[in-house]
């Protein structure tokens, strides 16, 4: 009898810790990581059917249609023989449903942080230019504020992380996902964990994952991150 596959979803707004998150659950259970940005940049490479009609409307400067996408997505799931966890898919409700059709989904798990602890992560965050390096305000504050340690050059926050962006970019996601969400609610497979920061909902994430398959170890992180 063939082992049954965990066919799982995280999903949670930008800024949420879902990279740490999942991450962390490739090092601690026998389970792949598949983000759809990844997976789309495969497909076009590849030349797959799905990802060379993807890259017609990428080209075209227009959002890749939902059946392009699922097609994408499914070409990817078929043949796996292992556990998996997607990552940045479904974004809309006929996704969901498609792929819920096609690769019936156990669990869908969903990082509720506080949009405002998001904000204040995000908006603290200033960079050395040249170099990539990157302080925070309260995590990895410069010794001088607002000047790189190494150069002594000034930092600058980029536009991705000034407050008004991260909440046009939070009120933007609610719109889009909150019926996702409900969809699988309604499906009986959402979990929701709730918390502040990574370290603080990984313990439950991990808990809760240990019900669905043997984890490998248990990790454990200390600090606020």
């Amino acid at each position: 009898m063939p082992l049954k596959i965990l066919r799982a979803i995280i999903m949670g707004p930008p800024g949420s810790g879902k990279g740490t998150i999942s991450t962390r659950i490739v090092k601690d259970f026998a389970i792949k990581h598949l983000s759809s940005g990844d997976i789309l940049r495969s497909q076009i490479l590849n030349k797959t059917a799905a990802g060379v009609s993807a890259k017609k409307y990428i080209d075209e400067g227009t959002l890749v249609p939902d059946k392009v996408m699922v097609d994408l997505i499914i070409g990817e799931l078929k043949p796996l023989q292992q556990n998996w966890l997607l990552d940045g898919f479904p974004r809309t409700v006929p996704q969901a449903e498609a792929l819920y059709n096609q690769e019936p989904v156990d669990v869908v798990m969903n990082l509720n942080i506080p949009d405002e602890i998001i904000i204040n992560r995000i908006k603290g965050r200033w960079t050395h230019a040249p170099s990539g390096r990157i302080y925070h305000t309260e995590f990895n504050p410069p010794k001088v504020p607002g000047v790189d340690d190494v150069t002594g050059e000034p930092l600058i926050q980029r536009d991705d992380d000034k407050e008004e962006t991260v909440q046009r970019r939070l009120a933007a996601y609610w719109k889009l996902t909150k019926p996702v969400l409900d969809f699988y609610r309604d499906h009986g497979i959402l979990m929701e964990f709730k918390g502040k920061y990574s370290n603080e909902i990984w313990p439950h994430v991990h808990k809760f994952m240990s019900t669905k398959i043997e984890p490998k170890q248990y990790t454990q992180y200390k600090g606020f991150s």
